[in-house]
């Protein structure tokens, strides 16, 4: 693999694939959209314990496949967080039959919640659910933690930071219990996440998942895409694409990809700026590029994620950014936005932009993408932080929002 040196502190391996010149001028369709903001859960009134709804991610279980078969299902999961940095519960779920109007009450599943083992507690964190057609199973893939008994994260052992998943069979509603990504030998795969992280099934039934990897937490971590073969039961690593390594304070981590009109966008967050990067065959990427407006002026999306939307054969991106009146909310985390894509000059179109969630003072930043239908998106996020002053000021109350997007009559 040849090591290209884009300035002192950038470095990028294998890159084989061309990226398309940032000054091509490709005329864009603007699709107009509509957004519907719902709030379907917030904190309980009482709480004193500093908990909260964190972490919504949703996906649909198609109605052939319910025991019910007259509606689809959405599947959502969702954690508490408590009270401490990155201190998550058990996975819970809610589901909904009726086109996401309603919701059941969470509801913590046995099989998903903590191992308590030697005085530690194992979780799996930063988990995004999406349904996988060839084997009629529903796949929920996120970070494994391990847990002191104060809430701190632990590297007590060899590979602490892992990928575990598990599987909803829709004909039986049961859970599996959690299963280990087991990934090669190595020490850049000692820190192995695909957390928070958008996947796509490729049409061979094989799972793209794009990961972050590094030798631990003590070095900035870079991403990569991995190729995993489903027989419905566990997942196999297979092999895995182009490692892009920015050397800027954490490096590149939690990317989220999506497939759009043949090609593959993997988006990358970073402590000072968010980046992009195409592949032609969702493997080997190009060099990565940071966000930008179409008039070369930075996005200003930086530590925190970015989420892909594709809407009426349309590309879109759902982030945080600078320069939103919002120097109040830690690390701009709000307002959540959407916007249109270029997918050639890999732009955001500034004039497509619409706040989906507004900012209350609390941070909007750990969002989730549903693919309803070709025409209609679910973005899903809960409010956080909501007791730091500005956010009490602002009346955050730790909602959580489902935020439905309906692409509209083009330009």
């Amino acid at each position: 693999m040849n090591d290209v040196r884009l300035n002192p502190r950038l470095l990028i391996f294998a890159l084989s694939v061309p990226l398309f010149p940032m000054e091509a001028q490709d005329p864009v369709s603007i699709l107009p959209f509509s957004v519907e903001r719902q709030v379907v859960l917030k904190r309980e009134a009482g709480v004193t314990d500093g908990s909260y709804w964190m972490h919504p991610r949703a996906a649909i279980v198609p109605a052939a496949a319910t025991k019910q078969k007259s509606a689809d299902e959405a599947v959502m999961v969702l954690f508490r967080f408590l009270g401490r940095s990155d201190h998550y519960s058990g996975l819970y779920t809610m589901r909904s039959a009726d086109e996401g109007v309603s919701w059941s009450e969470p509801r913590l599943e046995p099989s998903l919640d903590w191992i308590q083992r030697d005085g530690v507690n194992i979780a799996v964190a930063d988990v995004t659910p999406g349904w996988h057609q060839q084997s009629g199973k529903l796949i929920a893939i996120g970070a494994q933690v391990r847990y002191s008994e104060t809430g701190k994260q632990l590297e007590d052992e060899p590979r602490s930071h892992q990928t575990a998943y598990a599987v909803y069979d829709p004909s039986t509603e049961e859970w599996s219990s959690w299963h280990r990504l087991e990934m090669p030998d190595g020490a850049p795969f000692n820190f192995a996440r695909s957390a928070c992280a958008q996947w796509l099934e490729e049409e061979d039934g094989t799972v793209l998942l794009p990961f972050y990897i590094g030798e631990g937490t003590h070095r900035p971590f870079s991403s990569t895409v991995v190729r995993c073969r489903f027989d419905g039961e566990r997942l196999h690593y297979l092999e895995h694409g182009t490692v892009l390594s920015l050397e800027v304070k954490r490096g590149l981590y939690e990317p989220s990809l999506i497939r759009h009109r043949g090609r593959y966008f993997l988006t990358m967050r970073n402590d000072l700026a968010a980046y992009v990067t195409t592949s032609e065959d969702g493997l080997k990427f190009s060099e990565p590029v940071s966000w930008k407006f179409e008039d070369g002026s930075d996005l200003g999306s930086y530590n925190t994620q970015a989420h892909w939307v594709s809407l009426g054969g349309e590309l879109f991106l759902v982030y945080t950014r600078r320069g939103a009146d919002n120097d109040h909310v830690v690390r701009h985390r709000a307002p959540l936005f959407m916007a249109q894509v270029n997918p050639v000059t890999l732009r955001v179109i500034r004039a497509t932009e619409q706040v989906l969630v507004p900012e209350r003072g609390a941070t909007l930043g750990n969002s989730g993408v549903t693919v309803v239908s070709p025409d209609e998106a679910w973005i899903t996020v809960s409010e956080a932080n909501i007791d730091r002053p500005e956010a009490v000021e602002r009346g955050a109350d730790g909602s959580l929002y489902v935020v439905k997007v309906r692409s509209g009559k083009r330009e």
